[in-house]
Parts: C-alpha cells; sequence; structure tokens
C-alpha cells in the first residue's frame, strides 16, 4: 500500500487518483488544513498531522505501507518570508517525523514532493539539476533543506528517494472530478479564471520592466496529471532498485504573464482586465526546466505539453466550481 501524506491537496490528489486507476492501493494522510476531503475519492483516508508522531505511527500500524508520496507543506511564499518558522517546522520539523516512523517499520521508499524554488534567481536557462542551489526564501530553503535530510536517512538508515522539481503545476483533472482549489488562490492561471467569470475585476501584473520580450515574468507550465504521472515512474523505478536521486519536471516550454493572459481571453472568450503592480522582490525573470533528466531515466514523457489544454483543463474546472462545486471563495455573487 502506498501512503500518500498530503493527498488530499492539489498534486497529491491527482496522484491518488491515477495511482488508484493503475491498480494500487494508497491511504492518504492529511489534516486538511488545506487538503479537502472530498478530494480523496480513491483509496482509504486517515485524518492525521505530521506534527503528531502518534498519529503517524497509528497510520503505519493500521495499513500495510511499503512506500510514501510525501506533498504535505505549507506553499506561500510570502507568507514563508513573515512566518518563517511556521515553514521551518511544518515542512522540515514534521517530513523528520515521518521519516523516524519509516525508519520504525523499515518502509524504505520515498517520493518527494520539492520545487524549482531551490534554485533561486537563475544563473542560466534552462534549469538543471546541477544548477546552484541559493532559495530566496524560506520555503524554498526548507524543500532544500528536506532534500539535504534525505540524502542523511540514505546514507544511514537506506531510505531511498526522488526529490521531483516541479516548475508551475497548472491545470486540472481532464474528467473533472478534482482540480486546484486554494484559499487563499496565489497560482496565475485560476487567479486569471476569477477575473474571466466575473469574481475579480481585474488581474495584476507584478512588474512589467523584466528583460522578457514583453517586460513580465516567463514561466514554465506542466500539467498537474504530467506530474502525477512522474511520482508513479519515480516509485517505480525506486522499486526497480534506482538509487536516491532529484529531477527536474517542466514542459520547457515557457510564456509571459501577458501570454498566458491573452491566451486564456482565447479560452475563456471572455476580455481579462489588467491592472499594473509593483514588482514583487525575489521574482525571477524567467524559470525555465531542463527535464532531460526524467525523461531519460524515468521514460517520462509530459502527456498535456499544449499550454492551451492546461489552461482548457483549468476553465473547465472553474466552471465546475461555479456550477455549484461548494467553496469558501466561490460564495461571490458574480458580476458580469
Amino acid at each position: 500500500m502506498i501512503l500518500i501524506v498530503g493527498g488530499a491537496g492539489y498534486i497529491g490528489s491527482h496522484t491518488n487518483k491515477l495511482l488508484s486507476k493503475q491498480g494500487h492501493e494508497t491511504v492518504v494522510f492529511d489534516n486538511l488544513v488545506h487538503g479537502h476531503r472530498e478530494f480523496v475519492k480513491w483509496g482509504s483516508f486517515f485524518h492525521g498531522d505530521l506534527s503528531n508522531k502518534e498519529q503517524i505511527m497509528q497510520c503505519f500500524l493500521k495499513y500495510p505501507i511499503h512506500a510514501v508520496m510525501h506533498f504535505s507543506a505549507f506553499a506561500y511564499i510570502g507568507e514563508s518570508v513573515c512566518e518563517p518558522g511556521k515553514y521551518y517546522k511544518n515542512n522540515v520539523s514534521n517530513t523528520v517525523n515521518l521519516l523516524e516512523i519509516m525508519r520504525k517499520f523499515a518502509v524504505n521508499k520515498i517520493v518527494f514532493s520539492s520545487s524549482c524554488s531551490i534554485y533561486g534567481e537563475p544563473e542560466e536557462i534552462p534549469i538543471t539539476e546541477t544548477h546552484p542551489k541559493y532559495p530566496t526564501n524560506p520555503y524554498g530553503k526548507s524543500k532544500l533543506m528536506v532534500e539535504e535530510i534525505l540524502k542523511d536517512y540514505d546514507y544511514a538508515h537506506g531510505i531511498k528517494h526522488i526529490s521531483l522539481r516541479y516548475f508551475n503545476a497548472a491545470g486540472a483533472d481532464p474528467e473533472l472530478e478534482i482540480g486546484e482549489k486554494h484559499n487563499p488562490e496565489t497560482h496565475l492561471i485560476p487567479l486569471i479564471m476569477q477575473v474571466a467569470s466575473g469574481l475579480y475585476p481585474h488581474i495584476t501584473i507584478y512588474g512589467d520592466a523584466y528583460p522578457t520580450p514583453d517586460g513580465t515574468c516567463i514561466r514554465d507550465y506542466i500539467h498537474v496529471n504530467d506530474i502525477a504521472k512522474a511520482h508513479i515512474l519515480a516509485l517505480q523505478a525506486l522499486e526497480s532498485g534506482m538509487n536516491s536521486t532529484a529531477m527536474n519536471l517542466g514542459n520547457g516550454n515557457a510564456y509571459s504573464v501577458k501570454e498566458i493572459i491573452t491566451l486564456s481571453e482565447q479560452v475563456t472568450g471572455e476580455t481579462i482586465k489588467r491592472k499594473m503592480g509593483p514588482k514583487r522582490i525575489g521574482d525571477p525573470a524567467q524559470l525555465i526546466s531542463d527535464s532531460r533528466k526524467a525523461k531519460q531515466e524515468l521514460g517520462w514523457e509530459p502527456g498535456y505539453a499544449d499550454i492551451k489544454i492546461i489552461v482548457e483543463h483549468a476553465w473547465n474546472w472553474h466552471l465546475k466550481m461555479l456550477s455549484g462545486f461548494r467553496s469558501p471563495y466561490f460564495n461571490t455573487q458574480i458580476q458580469r
């Protein structure tokens, strides 16, 4: 059985669905602080918190777990700057709790949800796994710390890991059973969808004087299902004897903020009003992945590399949310 920590969240729930479709038995461990119980439609569910080692142990006692996928983390960059302790405790200390219980139960395989934020301001584009790692905020630092801790647990205790460094996760389940649902929402594409549907009057563009063709930030967007697929391939690789390692996940095709807004107007058929805001400290001009390692070593290939399809899936999910899927921030009266 595969334990999915944080499996009621965005990427974890999509991975749980894909694992279940492939015949794997799963159990989701989630405290539901940012996850959603209604997203756990496959496998078993254990309500617990990684800060509580007794709850983790009870989960391992109850289920025959042989491998772990770890998605549980706080992930608001701005908040991490203001409350670093919250991030180091939840993302780092709580991961040590999980590893200690894995060690106690002789579970020696883990796929870790890492982030391209560990690289900081890029020195070269595209970014490879050997790029220098100078994260610029506590969130990115917490992810890098866990990667280093995983190396130590491999050396000391033989717990093998693959850390997957995502670039910009986007899109939704094509069958619309689950999707992106954050509160507050900070990701560009769902924020644009909210403007397109009339929930908000405009989208704020943070800076238009970057050294890019149109002056706005450029990012590499990867479909959430392609991230889920990579997790499964990573676990299969560990089960086949692959040594611990880390890999980037991105499409290698990048788009500016303005390009995503224009494409979203085409997909939704709505005019999306824009407002200029100040440049955010620590926002790199470009983040583009070199994902050759995942392709070569895992046999991974993106199934949804077309950015238009990614945006279409996000829009279709948003429309479903508007049509009655309850969520705290979808109680707003739509103004057209």
